[in-house]
């Protein structure tokens, strides 16, 4: 279970795996935003629970972080589209089609409804918490060699 701090703040660790930097912002209870800059942001914290966990799911430990807090600053439309891609359990991967007939609201015209969800899935504020890695023929908010790291971890 993460344990929030309660406090705003970012928050970043490297990771080896990513060659990167996982970092995230937290306002209140909730995760805010998760990115994987090549730097972090200089007045960020290493120091939060939830980085063990990453670490954890990096190195193969399966988690689909459902019990952390998400909180999402997007459109309704986006975040019906990521609330049902948050249905997607690990190591299973769905298509943006799949995404659609999961999203509440979507189903009657195919052409905006695909555009929908590919611009929500791009525009995802927190991916690996919400796995849009999963959905194998959509973008993600992540970068692509985030994602393709991250769909090797589950096998995907």
């Amino acid at each position: 279970m993460v344990t929030p701090t309660g406090d705003a703040g970012i928050y970043a660790r490297e990771s080896t795996y990513l060659d990167r930097f996982v970092q995230f912002g937290e306002a209140g209870d909730r995760i805010i935003s998760v990115s994987f800059p090549t730097q972090p942001d200089a007045d960020s914290s290493d120091d939060h629970s939830l980085f063990d966990r990453i670490e954890a799911y990096l190195g193969g430990a399966e988690d689909n972080f459902e019990d952390v807090t998400v909180g999402l600053t997007v459109p309704t439309d986006q975040r019906n589209v990521l609330e049902a891609v948050d249905q997607i359990p690990y190591g299973e991967e769905g298509s943006v089609e799949q995404v659609v007939m999961m999203t509440q609201g979507l189903g009657s015209d195919e052409q905006e409804d695909r555009k929908q969800v590919r611009e929500a899935l791009a525009a995802n504020p927190v991916p690996l918490l919400i796995p849009d890695h999963r959905v194998r023929d959509g973008p993600s908010g992540a970068p692509p060699e985030v994602e393709q790291k991250l769909r090797s971890v589950e096998g995907l």
